[in-house]
């Protein structure tokens, strides 16, 4: 899935992931070889879908303190096979088998990004809303 397709699938875990994405951007604006300007431009404009899916899919290990915050905890693992290693991901307290092997740990962390999307959404949603999808 592209990762812009999965913040508008997940509302709500989009607006917990801008919004930390935001304070750590505004966190950085303390530094003082920042201009005024740029500071008050990025905090006017915010950070966009189209942003935090660039800023995903360079990095989706960051998302990982995200996820943490909210007791998502994500661990990416690796088994050797044969000459290489190969990586999967798990869920604390969560069965996610069967394990998938990936070939890097960047693919494993990209599934277990949208895995934790889900996950996160399902926490967020109200339990009257659970309950009526479920059915």
């Amino acid at each position: 899935m592209k990762t812009i397709e999965l913040l508008e699938k997940h509302p709500l875990t989009t607006e917990v992931v801008r919004t930390w994405f935001f304070d750590q951007m505004v966190a950085s604006f303390d530094d003082e070889t920042v201009p005024e300007e740029f500071k008050e431009m990025m905090k006017q404009e915010g950070v966009t879908n189209e942003r935090l899916a660039i800023l995903i899919d360079v990095q989706p290990r960051t998302l990982f303190d995200v996820f943490d915050e909210n007791k998502v905890f994500i661990f990416i693992q690796y088994m050797d096979a044969k000459d290489n290693v190969e990586f999967f991901h798990t869920f604390r307290n969560i069965d996610t088998n069967p394990v998938k092997l990936f070939k890097n740990r960047k693919e494993a962390e990209i599934t277990a990004i949208e895995k934790a999307f889900e996950i996160l959404e399902n926490k967020l949603t109200p339990k009257e809303l659970n309950d009526e999808t479920d059915n």
